[in-house]
């Protein structure tokens, strides 16, 4: 069972919501607004929050703000009815674990709320994700990158990895640690971008009782439990000029102060960060100390995007349907022709780790052994359909024939083919969407 709050502001929806969460032994609590969540959120504790994206007072994203900043690491989970992935992408940007669109599949929300507590427990009890869970590719572009990884791997020479949000930057980190000398010593992965400015030097370097409010035992630093090992700062850029300042000296002197004590202990820990963020314009703008950078920056490893990746995706397409049988205890075995088209040519913002999602939703809603374009988000198809549209035509009409096409799809979706609601919100009439739709082929 686990305490979850739903912060969605259709009360029919909420209600429905809790229902069927209730009847799957989970306690909820729903409320309406931001700030409302804000008031349960300082004086509850919850295991998940289940938070629709745009709100009467704001957007979801304002919770999962708010609860880094109370040092809350509770996972949160999207929802939109959008059916916008772009949205989902920035959020998981910012720290959400996970999206889901509307209208919500009961099935793939319990699986999205398993594999969330799931992911939970595996960070408090610090267990690590399987070798066999991942696989390198074959291209020449994955080729080059494990060839920088098996160099610098045995050194202890401090690595940035640079690349677009779900690349898989902590596997190659941890790829980095356990062929390096130190693979039998802590692999210690921080979130920097998870944490607020008043936590980041407690989590880093610890405290004793009494440092501050609220600190009420002593609290060992992540550079402490990493000593010998390797210590992985993700979104390294989200950290304060203060911290930075105290990391830098961490890295020179190879000693950390925990705050509010005198002592001054020594560590040995290799550095590997990961940004999202062109640090070179952070520090142009002052928000990025230069003397760390270079500190940090002795050998960059670029991850490239899934778009960029070739033949490499039909490989991760397959791969992720093994896993995804072996979870959720399916046998998918082939993926129909129309739904293959549509994986190879939708451009993954989200890189690998939207397509793993992707995946496993399209395997959980398969009941054979073909998987078939049903089970693919609408979103991918319109997304593809104005790719398509924009690089094939510079026919000013032709394109906003398709752009109108796409838009009339999105909005069926997400009234769920109510004609009159979809008409309504397109502000024509009925009539005149019948025609629109005869006329496009919209079914």
């Amino acid at each position: 069972m686990a305490r979850i709050l739903i912060l969605e502001d259709d009360t029919t929806f909420a209600q429905l919501l809790e229902g069927f969460l209730s009847k799957n032994k989970h306690e909820v609590t729903l409320v309406t607004h931001v700030k409302q969540s804000f008031k349960l959120l300082e004086n509850q504790e919850f295991d998940l929050l289940l938070v629709d994206y745009r709100l009467p007072d704001g957007v979801g994203l304002e919770v999962l703000t708010h609860a880094r900043g109370l040092g809350l690491f509770t996972p949160v989970i999207i929802m939109t009815s959008f059916n916008d992935v772009r949205t989902a992408v920035k959020s998981m940007q910012m720290g959400a674990f996970d999206y889901i669109t509307k209208p919500v599949n009961p099935d793939e929300l319990l699986m999205v709320i398993k594999n969330s507590l799931t992911k939970k427990d595996e960070k408090s009890t610090n267990q690590t994700v399987t070798e066999t869970d991942f696989i390198k590719g074959k291209s020449a572009i994955a080729d080059k990158l494990y060839e920088h990884i098996a160099l610098v791997a045995p050194t202890d020479m401090s690595v940035i990895i640079q690349g677009e949000s779900g690349t898989g930057k902590e596997f190659a980190a941890r790829t980095l640690h356990q062929q390096s000398k130190r693979a039998d010593k802590p692999f210690v992965a921080i979130d920097c971008g998870a944490l607020s400015k008043d936590l980041a030097a407690s989590e880093l370097f610890g405290h004793i009782k009494g440092a501050f409010t609220g600190a009420l035992n002593d609290k060992k630093g992540q550079f402490e439990a990493a000593d010998s090992g390797t210590l992985f700062l993700d979104e390294v850029g989200n950290l304060s000029y203060e911290v930075q300042i105290k990391l830098l000296r961490a890295l020179q002197e190879r000693i950390i102060q925990p705050l509010g004590s005198t002592k001054q202990i020594q560590v040995d820990v290799r550095i590997i960060t990961a940004t999202n963020d062109d640090l070179a314009s952070s520090m142009q703008q002052g928000e990025f100390r230069e003397d760390l950078y270079h500190r940090l920056n002795e050998f960059k490893i670029q991850l490239p995007p899934l778009r960029d990746r070739g033949s490499d995706l039909e490989l991760f397409i397959n791969h992720f349907i093994q896993l995804s049988n072996r979870d959720l205890d399916r046998n998918v075995k082939a993926v129909s022709a129309d739904a293959k088209a549509l994986l190879l040519n939708y451009d993954w913002p989200g890189n690998l780790r939207e397509l793993s999602n992707v995946i496993k939703r399209m395997v959980l809603l398969t009941q054979g052994d073909v998987a078939k374009i049903e089970a693919l988000p609408d979103e991918m198809m319109i997304s593809v359909n104005q790719q398509t549209a924009v690089g094939n035509s510079s026919d000013l009409k032709a394109v906003n024939e398709q752009n109108e096409k796409a838009l009339i799809t999105e909005t069926l979706i997400r009234v769920r083919h109510n004609k009159s609601k979809a008409a309504k919100i397109l502000n024509i009439d009925r009539k005149t969407l019948y025609a629109k739709m005869e006329r496009y082929g919209i079914e």
